[in-house]
């Protein structure tokens, strides 16, 4: 049942157009949101509202998911009303609210004009995508996340005039039931004894800006983009490739890894589920792609094709502790990432160690978020354990 907090109090009493909202886990964020543009778009006949998330899979198990239990509890919800293609819920007097997810910069251009606008978990998020989306709204701008680190909102909005912002934290939602709060207060007994969870409880309880210890490769620097020459030329050229294979859950990976200097600098190509290898070549084909990859040597059939295809491509050499040692090797050497490698930046942020039951660090990591890192892997190792190649394979 929906019940006023804190948190409804708070952000009912925001008044600037861009209202930006980091917070911990529990803080009832997105779900205070939602219902204040509920009563908007009730209170304003004809509002056009737009949530969106980082894909559709998380705006329809997020935000309308939340969307859809805050009308329910309230006796408003009529499925009649609802679009389930199109996800857009229109009310009694003409206004509607939808909630999508856009691929990229242009698809947003192209989403036309609303009145109202809420970015769910916005640093997942590129910010051209927003940026597009801002330009073509009129009214109120919400933008909500987790601060697991500093990201382009803080950049961009940090020192600006016009803008709210507001921390919300578990203890803003009265809501929450007893068994939460006693997990809550576990993990905070948990951080008097373990560096780990005292940064996570930094994060996701007290709302604060940090990268969370334990990330298993923490020192990288990103750059707005590869280096160029006076004239506009690149100044560097890709050492060699890694590519990572996914399909349905995962995603396939590759990244080009650029040798500048005595650093790496890495650059996302592809980061896509549901490429067939034939899909894979082409896009290879696409980006202009004729240097040396190294690839998953789990997948010794889809290495094949794409080498009958005209790749150069090669398996990369696993053995006992291969994941632990490609990593110590990538943070034995100075990395930059692209700022258009979206993906693996948020890899690079939320790659962690496992922790045994005392929240100690196990010499093992968590396996998620490592697609480009995969392919990251791939490339280095291979490059330093054979370093004839690399170079030579490019001419």
């Amino acid at each position: 049942m929906f019940k006023r907090t804190t948190a409804v109090n708070k952000l009912g009493n925001l008044t600037e157009r861009i209202r930006i909202v980091p917070g911990g886990t529990w803080a009832g964020k997105t779900y205070v949101i939602l219902a204040l543009e509920i009563n908007y778009c009730i209170k304003h006949p004809g509002t056009q509202s737009t949530v969106i998330a980082e894909t559709i899979p998380s705006i329809k198990a997020g935000a309308l998911k939340d969307f859809k239990e805050i009308m329910t509890d309230t006796g408003r919800w009529d499925s009649n009303r609802f679009n389930a293609t199109d996800r857009i819920y229109t009310f009694s007097k003409g206004s509607t609210i939808q909630f999508t997810a856009y691929e990229n910069e242009d698809k947003a251009k192209q989403s036309g004009k609303r009145n109202r606008l809420f970015v769910n978990e916005a640093n997942t998020i590129p910010k051209p995508i927003v940026d597009a989306l801002m330009i073509r709204t009129d009214g109120v701008i919400w933008l909500d996340y987790n601060p697991t680190a500093r990201f382009w909102v803080n950049d961009e909005y940090e020192q600006a005039t016009g803008v709210d912002w507001l921390i919300l934290t578990y203890k803003d939602n009265e809501a929450l039931p007893e068994t939460i709060l006693t997990e809550l207060r576990s993990r905070r007994e948990k951080a008097k004894t373990s560096t780990y969870w005292a940064n996570w409880c930094k994060v996701y309880l007290d709302g604060e800006i940090g990268t969370l210890e334990g990330v298993c490769i923490p020192d990288w620097k990103k750059i707005d983009r590869l280096p160029e020459d006076k004239d506009g030329n690149l100044e560097v050229r890709p050492m060699c490739y890694g590519l990572d294979f996914g399909y349905s859950n995962d995603p396939t990976s590759l990244v080009a890894v650029y040798k500048w200097n005595d650093s790496y600098i890495l650059d996302e190509i592809i980061y896509k589920k549901g490429l067939l290898n034939s899909d894979i070549s082409n896009l290879i084909k696409s980006n202009d792609i004729k240097g040396i990859i190294y690839a998953d040597s789990a997948e010794p059939k889809s290495i094949q094709e794409l080498k009958l295809r005209g790749h150069q491509i090669y398996p990369c050499t696993k053995g006992k502790d291969s994941i632990v040692y490609g990593i110590e090797t990538i943070n034995q050497n100075e990395i930059f990432v692209t700022a258009s490698s979206i993906n693996l930046i948020k890899e690079l942020q939320s790659y962690t160690w496992q922790v045994d039951k005392t929240g100690e660090k196990m010499n093992k990591p968590v396996d998620a978020f490592n697609h480009a890192i995969d392919a990251v892997r791939y490339a280095i190792t291979e490059t330093l354990m054979n370093p004839n190649k690399g170079e030579y394979y490019i001419h």
